[in-house]
């Protein structure tokens, strides 16, 4: 029986997608040189002033549209101060009285509802590269003043698998309205987790740990466990829990302690005096409503409940923007949802495999053609896969395609009656076994009349005829 409940909280960091820093015009691009792309103001010298950047203001309302959020009116930047080498200011610039978006929440597919406290602006720290002890430590301030997002959750996480499905969920949200890349291998997604232990049933908290920047779904998972672990074994021995920041060392499955967690209070935030305070109209907000995309749990809601798809079909034509968009268009050309869900799943996804970001090599509009003479029998679907290989090729229409090659040949229903007419003659025990078992040996039938017709009979209609011919006529 369980001695203790899990309590757990994240603070999640994404990068925004702006060409520019959050409080000045340096580069906001990954894998520059070293120190490239610094300026007086991102790098904290005297006198520098910074200027707030439009943009990452708006890109954290769509955020907090994103989860149902309350967005604020008035919002302002502070400081929080500590004293760390990535930091060339020595205080960050972020929000803590007055964020910009307040509340919100997700629900899990369990129907939990997982709450969020808060989403707001920020500016990201530089990158330390510790070399030896010898040597020292480097520090590239180009990520310095790269504009972020936290989402501040409530503690109502206990377990791995609703963190997991919660990260997802909301990496998916910020990818699809473009307010984020959220590649985690480039740090432009970040998980701090905030774990305690209670005794069970206990409304009071226990001693909590956070462990930082936890960048990939698997790392938070695996580190989630051992923590749970690790607490546990202490409180079952007598200790008691020390509230510290903890490293993750993914190579060795364990953590280790880095300092003693502060509270906020210890960080002495206050405005920032350079910085005016955010005003957010009604109008801003509504404006940047209307350009919010459907999100990928509506659109999967919408492809089971309107277009009749497995839910498996709707999680694969969601995975990314860019496939349920190019599904979306396929339909207002030709309206045959399970269709065109097949032929992107299977055939157009193969083409692109391995690949990170990709462009399907064939418009819709070609797409539904070669769909549409599959379906009227025209052709059948490997003429059409070949068909497709030439329209990558060379860019013609399928149509053009199919006539210039003569592709289109129609193998009608009473050439290939005759063929399965000659057929059932010829092989009685064939026919008596597919009246036993017709699974075993359709192929085999099917096979035979498209080496009768050359490969141009129809596979659908073939199987129909077979049925028709062979179970009707006993």
């Amino acid at each position: 029986m369980q001695e203790y409940d899990v309590v757990i909280g994240l603070e999640i960091h994404a990068e925004l997608k702006t060409k520019t820093k959050v409080f000045c015009s340096c580069k906001n691009e990954f894998g520059a040189k070293p120190n490239e792309n610094t300026c007086p103001v991102c790098t904290g010298m005297p006198g520098a002033l910074p200027i707030i950047n439009k943009k990452a203001v708006e890109l954290c309302i769509k955020a907090g549209l994103c989860f149902d959020c309350s967005i604020s009116p008035y919002a302002v930047m502070e400081r929080k101060n500590y004293f760390y080498p990535d930091l060339a200011k020595a205080y960050q610039i972020s929000q803590m009285v007055y964020p910009i978006c307040v509340g919100g929440k997700i629900q899990l597919r369990s129907g939990k509802v997982m709450r969020l406290n808060r989403i707001h602006l920020e500016e990201d720290a530089g990158k330390l590269t510790h070399i030896s002890r010898a040597i020292g430590t480097l520090i590239d301030y180009n990520r310095g003043g790269t504009p972020l997002i936290e989402i501040v959750t409530e503690p109502d996480f206990s377990t791995a698998e609703e963190v997991d499905e919660f990260l997802k969920r909301v990496r998916e949200s910020l990818v699809y309205s473009n307010i984020a890349d959220c590649k985690m291998e480039e740090g432009g997604m970040r998980c701090d987790v905030n774990l305690s232990l209670k005794p069970q049933g206990s409304s009071t908290l226990g001693t909590r740990t956070e462990m930082k920047n936890l960048n990939s779904f698997k790392s938070v998972t695996r580190a989630i466990e051992y923590e749970i672990k690790r607490q546990t074994e202490i409180l079952k021995e007598g200790g008691r829990i020390i509230q510290e920041t903890r490293k993750w060392d993914d190579a060795k499955g364990k953590n280790m302690s880095l300092r003693s967690k502060e509270d906020s209070q210890d960080y002495r935030y206050f405005p920032d005096p350079d910085i005016l305070p955010i005003l957010i109209s009604k109008d801003d907000v509504e404006r940047l409503r209307s350009q919010m995309p459907v999100l990928p749990q509506k659109r999967r809601e919408i492809y089971v409940e309107k277009y009749g798809l497995p839910e498996y079909d709707a999680i694969i034509l969601t995975s990314s923007k860019y496939i349920s968009d190019y599904f979306e268009k396929c339909l207002t050309i030709y309206n045959n949802p399970k269709k065109i869900s097949n032929w992107i799943m299977v055939d157009l996804l193969k083409l692109v495999k391995g690949q990170e970001e990709f462009v399907f090599p064939i418009r819709e509009e070609d797409l539904c053609e070669v769909i549409k003479m599959v379906e009227d029998h025209l052709i059948n679907k490997n003429v059409g896969l070949d068909i497709i290989d030439e329209v990558i090729k060379t860019g013609h229409k399928p149509k053009d395609i199919a006539k210039e090659k003569n592709l289109i040949v129609i193998i009608g229903e009473e050439e290939i009656t005759q063929i399965l007419i000659q057929f059932k003659n010829e092989n009685g025990k064939v026919i008596q076994d597919y009246l036993n078992e017709p699974s075993r040996v359709i192929g085999f039938i099917v096979g035979h009349v498209m080496k009768k017709t050359g490969g141009k009979a129809n596979p659908n209609l073939v199987k129909e005829l077979i049925e028709k011919l062979y179970k009707n006529r006993q």
